[in-house]
């Protein structure tokens, strides 16, 4: 479950352990006005893959957060408004009569790289996500750390600077620069100055036409040559570079994995954030550190479900 859309998928894991996803629906958040709207949609197509593919040992749902993950509630993300202490696990486990667990979607995300993508093989690792917003998922000591009240690894509400974008309710937050709202802010802030200043040089304008620009507009602005689209990535790219470093300073893991928009983007924004990570980071962490795409790639959500549907099993 996102900010941009709801799927449902039905999979079954065999004895190698790899899950194969028989079923899939989805469909956009914004064709349903409030929480009992999507969770109507969502049992309605659960019901639908059972149907087709008969009754599962369990279901998970991956969330972003912030969420109570011990009682099943879902409590108010910012991409999620009206979603206000929803009971997603007790009202989806009663209709479709199985063990529901909730999790936070950069947890299960973490879960899921771990065991089926990038992160086979280590001990410590982050999954981050990477998209409407940003979160971090930590595997430590080769065991999911969720925190006291489910809210370990928000790397997203940190502030990096005074200035900037606002993501999760605050201004020049990690995810402020680091989320596709955060870089269409950024984006339309340096295309009024532009205009303030006389010039109307950037390509975005047009892609703007008066309001925001989108992050992939960006990035593909930027791929193009656009001076004003790549000075936005390189913000990007460096508050990107001093979060991850907060993360290998205080947990110093073998592997972080970023998803969401950086595998697509990862040739605009390595070397500034690699540049901007190693400036910040203690070096011996950083070089025991690999960064990389998240592996699963687009179908990081739907292993992330799985992740919780197992742990939902156990």
């Amino acid at each position: 479950m996102g900010g941009t859309k709801i799927a449902v998928v039905m999979a079954r894991v065999g004895t190698d352990d790899e899950p194969f996803l028989e079923d899939r629906r989805e469909v956009p958040t914004r064709e349903y006005a409030g929480p009992e709207e999507a969770i109507s949609a969502i049992t309605e197509m659960a019901r639908e893959l059972v149907e087709r593919h008969g009754q599962p040992v369990a279901a998970g749902v991956s969330c972003g957060g912030p969420l109570d993950s011990t009682r099943g509630l879902i409590l108010s993300p910012p991409n999620l408004p009206g979603w206000d202490e929803v009971p997603i696990t007790e009202t989806l486990s009663s209709r479709l009569g199985l063990p529901v667990r909730l999790m936070n979607d950069a947890d299960a995300g973490a879960l899921a790289e771990h065991r089926f993508g990038a992160g086979r093989g280590t001990s410590n690792m982050i999954f981050l996500t990477f998209g409407t917003g940003i979160g971090a998922g930590l595997i430590l000591n080769d065991r999911i750390y969720e925190g006291s009240t489910n809210a370990a690894g928000e790397i997203g509400h940190v502030r990096l600077s005074d200035w900037g974008p606002v993501g999760y309710g605050k201004a020049g937050s990690v995810e402020g620069f680091c989320s596709g709202g955060g870089i269409s802010q950024l984006a339309e802030t340096l295309l009024r100055q532009e205009l303030q200043s006389g010039l109307r040089l950037s390509r975005l304008h047009d892609a703007a036409d008066g309001g925001s620009p989108s992050a992939k507009e960006v990035f593909q602005a930027a791929d193009a040559g656009d001076v004003l689209a790549r000075s936005v990535v390189g913000h990007v790219a460096t508050a990107l570079g001093r979060g991850l470093a907060i993360l290998v300073d205080l947990l110093n893991p073998e592997l972080i994995a970023l998803g969401g928009i950086y595998p697509r983007a990862e040739g605009a924004l390595r070397t500034d954030l690699e540049r901007s990570l190693r400036s910040e980071a203690l070096r011996t962490s950083v070089d025991a550190c690999r960064i990389v795409p998240a592996a699963l790639g687009e179908r990081i959500g739907d292993y992330a479900a799985v992740s919780a549907a197992l742990a939902a099993a156990r």
